[in-house]
Order: C-alpha cells, then structure tokens, then sequence
C-alpha cells in the first residue's frame, strides 16, 4: 500500500495515498482497535445532511467562499445522492465520548474531496481546511448530538412507525377473522373463565397503537436540537445567525422540523431525550414480547401442548427429532426484545455516568445502541408478520374440546348458588373426571335457568 505523510501539532502519520480521510481519521483507526464496529450508514448520512446545511449557512453568512462552498457542496451531495465514500468512515463506535474522531472524520473526508474537485492534492489542507472550512462555528460537541437526533428521526420515520403501520393493520385482519370465536382464559397459567380469541389480540393491538403514539411524543423532543452552542453551549466561535440559518436549511433538506434548543448546553451536556426515546422503545418491546410468548404459548403442541392455534411450518426445527417444527418467529421477536431492553439499560447508564458537568461522554454508545434498537425491532415486526402472524390459522376442534371441559364455567352460578357450593361442585368434578353439568345434576341442585344456557360459554363474555 502508498501511503501520504500528514503532519499535526503531535507529530507526522503515515495515511493510505487513496484515503479521503486525513491524520486525525487516521490516529483514531490505529488507536480504537476494540469492537470492529462502525456506525451505520443512517448515521453518516445524518452528519452529512448537517454538514450541508452548516456549509450553507456559512456560505450565506459570507464566511466561506462561494468557490470552497461549491466544491464541499458538490462533495456532500456525492455522499448524500450517489452514497460515495461511505466506506471512509472506519472508525470504531468506541471512541471518544464526545465523538470528535468520527466528527473529524468527516471534515477530513469533505475537505479532501473538496479539495480533489478544485484541482489539489489530498492531504494537504488547503485550498479547504477540515476545520477551518468545513466545522466552522461549530465544535464536535454540538455536532454529534444534533446528528444523534437526524438519524433516530430518520430510522424511526423510514423504518418503524412503516412496521407498526403494518402491525397493527394485521392485528386488526386476525381480530375480525377470529372475532366469533370462544376460547379457555387463563390466569396464574391455570383455566380461567372463557375469553374470545380476537378480545387477546385486542390487547396486542391497543399495546402497539399506544407505544407508537408514545413513539410520536417523543420524536417531538428530538427536533430540539443544539447546533451552534459550540463546546459548552455558550456558542463561543459562532457568529450569529448561524443557528437559524443552519435550522433553516437542515429542515428543508430532510423535511422535518428542527427547532433551536433554547438552552444549548442541555442539549450537550446531557442526552435524556435519547434516554427517553430508548425508554418508549423499551415499553414496546414489552408489548411485543408479551404478544411473541403469547402466540408460541397458543402454539404448543402439537400433542402435548395448548394447540389453539396452528402456526406456520417455516423450516424444520430439530437436526435429531423428525417432523418437529418450532415457533422460530415468536423467539427471535423475543430475543430482539431482550437486546432492545439490554440497549435501554446501556443508554439509561450512558446518561447517568457520562453526563458529568458540561458535557455527556458516551454519545457514540448511545446513539449507536439507540440505532441498533430501532433497525433490529423494526425488521423483527416485519418479519413476524410476514412468516407467522398473516398465516397464523385456529385449531377450532381443539378450543372447542377444551371449552367444553372447561371446569370455570361454573363462576356464572356463583351468583345463583353461592361461592361455596360452586367450589365444591368443581372439585368433585375434577377429582371424579367429571362434567359440571353432571356433578349438578347429580347433588340434585334446582335452578330456575335452563342449565345449558347458564353454562353457555357466548353468555360468559
């Protein structure tokens, strides 16, 4: 490999010729060998995107040449309309705590760029500084932050609220579709008194509907967002104008709309509306999860277990057990929900120990954990629906069978003979193997209501 000789105030690096980042890119690749772990493509995009709007605020501003701004513009969009470059970008998530090294990355990789398109070598800094040009008015501490806000809107608006769309659309199918029937409840994983199967996934579908409403409340606090509080939020080195401008522009260019944070230095110092945002994630997953376990509870079987439901035969489920198949989408929907509820954990500790006096240390961890969080959940629900919920079919010979034997159905006399009486019919049918019906007829008890009616379980719900 050629290599280019870069020089800084600590001294000289050797930089791979073809590189389009600089010495400080290159520092942070020799220096963060831990995880091999990047951040994701929608993170990128988000620094560029804020890039562009800071290069066009400052272009306005008159503080950057209409040539240099041109040549970064042209750069930025290459990144942005074509996905150039995106493999310059090989620093480890685990890294500073402010982000510098990623932030720096892409000032590096803009300038050169830049600077290529203007007719001179890389590496040289000049005619475009990574500095001097492209972070003008700003600091890395601001930067990153606003960045973390782009991409969790971005994943959330591209990716998650599309699934939930589609989520509880399916819901809503298999509710109507099993609306007329009448299945075991249960409680404490004993028979309880009978339930309609579409009234469970009524559950489901109010748990989602409401996390996605919890979802949209929260975005609201990610449009508040801190460029041009600079290191501390005092807005040291930004002219003024330069926030409402570079606000102006970053909301045209991804039609969301960004506000100032009035006090700058929240917004640097600590990252609770991620922690927020990871919380409602959080709350989701549980709703998910419970709907997974659910399913794969009203799935067991085929001969041993509840059966109630018949789940889609989507790939064999043991190498040693012939014809053995297993409910492979409720258990990687559970498992994304362990991690998204161990991601939670991680951001809710990366805010309460990185955010010490002027400045929060863990925002690559925690917004590459809140990313993660979203991507992951996102493609499970897809998933779940496509290969189980849409197919999912109901053992009607199997509910009927067990409604029948049903020994609860005796809580509808409680009010006619007592609570007592009931008990002790349900326990001689129970240790006799016996049918309520049965039990009744034989203790000679009178009713006054046809005794079919009063068992029936459609007057039970």
């Amino acid at each position: 490999m050629k290599y280019r000789i870069e020089k800084d105030a600590l001294g000289e690096i050797k930089v791979p010729e073809d590189a389009y980042w600089g010495i400080n890119t290159q520092r942070a690749i020799e220096n963060f060998r831990i995880s091999d772990t990047h951040f994701p493509k929608i993170f990128i995009i988000s620094l560029a995107e804020l890039k562009k709007a800071t290069v066009l605020a400052n272009i306005d501003l008159k503080l950057i040449e209409v040539e240099k701004g041109t040549a970064l513009l042209k750069a930025i969009d290459e990144i942005l309309e074509e996905e150039k470059y995106l493999d310059q970008f090989p620093i480890d998530v685990f890294q500073t705590g402010s982000g510098t090294q990623t932030n720096m990355n892409m000032n590096e990789v803009l300038a050169n760029r830049a600077n290529e398109i203007l007719g001179f070598p890389m590496g040289k800094k000049e005619p475009v500084h990574p500095n001097d040009h492209v972070n003008k008015c700003q600091s890395s501490n601001d930067v990153i932050p606003t960045a973390m806000h782009i991409s969790a809107l971005h994943l959330i608006n591209q990716k998650l609220f599309p699934s939930l769309t589609r989520l509880i659309e399916s819901l809503s199918k298999k509710i109507e579709e099993f609306k007329d029937i009448i299945k075991v409840g249960r409680t404490h994983l004993q028979d309880a008194v009978p339930i309609p199967l579409s009234l469970e996934f009524e559950v489901y579908k109010k748990q989602i509907a409401t996390s996605e409403l919890r979802i949209k409340n929260a975005c609201k606090e990610l449009y508040q967002i801190p460029i041009g509080g600079t290191a501390l939020g005092t807005g040291l080195n930004a002219v003024e104008g330069f926030t409402k401008l570079t606000i102006e522009h970053l909301s045209k260019l991804t039609d969301l709309p960004f506000e100032h944070n009035l006090i700058m230095a929240e917004g640097i110092s600590s990252h609770n509306v991620i922690a927020n945002i990871s919380s409602v994630l959080k709350n989701l997953a549980l709703s998910l999860l419970k709907m997974a376990n659910d399913i794969r509870w009203m799935g067991s079987g085929p001969r041993a277990g509840l059966m109630e439901l018949i789940l889609p035969k989507n790939e064999p489920g043991s190498s040693i057990m012939p014809g053995k198949v297993n409910p492979t989408q409720s258990e990687a929907l559970i498992q994304v929900c362990l991690k998204v509820m161990g991601n939670n954990s991680t951001i809710s500790f990366s805010e309460a120990y990185g955010s010490i006096l002027d400045l929060n240390v863990c925002k690559p961890l925690m917004i590459f954990s809140l990313l993660e969080s979203i991507e992951i959940i996102s493609n499970s629900i897809n998933s779940f629906i496509d290969h189980c919920l849409l197919d999912i079919k109901v053992n009607r010979a199997q509910i009927d069978s067990q409604l029948e034997n049903l020994l609860t159905l005796i809580t509808n006399l409680t009010p006619i003979i007592g609570y007592d009486k009931c008990s002790a019919i349900v326990i001689k049918a129970f240790d006799e193997n016996k049918s309520i019906k049965d039990v009744i007829k034989e203790m000679g008890i009178e009713l006054d209501e046809d005794l079919d009616k009063l068992l029936d379980p459609k007057k039970m719900v």
